[in-house]
């Protein structure tokens, strides 16, 4: 992992135009997700994770906390920069600030390509698979 690679907890009204940069790259323009699924009126009630590297916004996570657990999503790191520990840097901040304010457990609805990344964070797959956005899924749980 970059030295210089910093993870933040932002709200949407502070970081909106890096976020939304990130989440169109990857999931609008990359992943062919429809814009009304992918901004599903959320974000402002969330708090986000985003990932810098010298000073370049380049990844970015979603979490919802409710019922003392933490519900995380909208996972992207910009296509050029994977492969470089971001995403392992956005999932251990998520699992830190789960742990901080003494959540029971993260929740993850996965794409089925990266169920074995979770994994690696002690995530269990708990579902079949099933489709969102046109894109297999399955649902995973982090108890802690």
């Amino acid at each position: 992992m970059e030295n210089n690679l910093k993870v933040e907890i932002v709200k949407w009204i502070e970081r909106k135009i890096p976020l939304t940069m990130i989440r169109e790259k990857v999931f609008i323009e990359e992943q062919k997700v429809i814009p009304q699924l992918e901004w599903d009126g959320l974000d402002e009630e969330a708090i986000h994770f985003l990932a810098y590297q010298n000073g370049i916004a380049i990844g970015c996570a979603r979490a919802i906390m409710n019922n003392n657990t933490m519900q995380l999503g909208r996972m992207a790191v910009l296509k050029e920069y994977r492969r470089q520990g971001i995403g392992s840097a956005l999932i251990e901040k998520a699992i830190a600030t789960s742990k901080l304010n003494q959540l029971s457990s993260i929740y993850i609805s996965a794409q089925c390509h990266a169920i074995d990344f979770y994994k690696k964070f002690g995530f269990e797959v708990t579902s079949e698979i099933y489709l969102d956005a046109e894109i297999p899924h399955r649902d995973m749980k982090l108890e802690f």
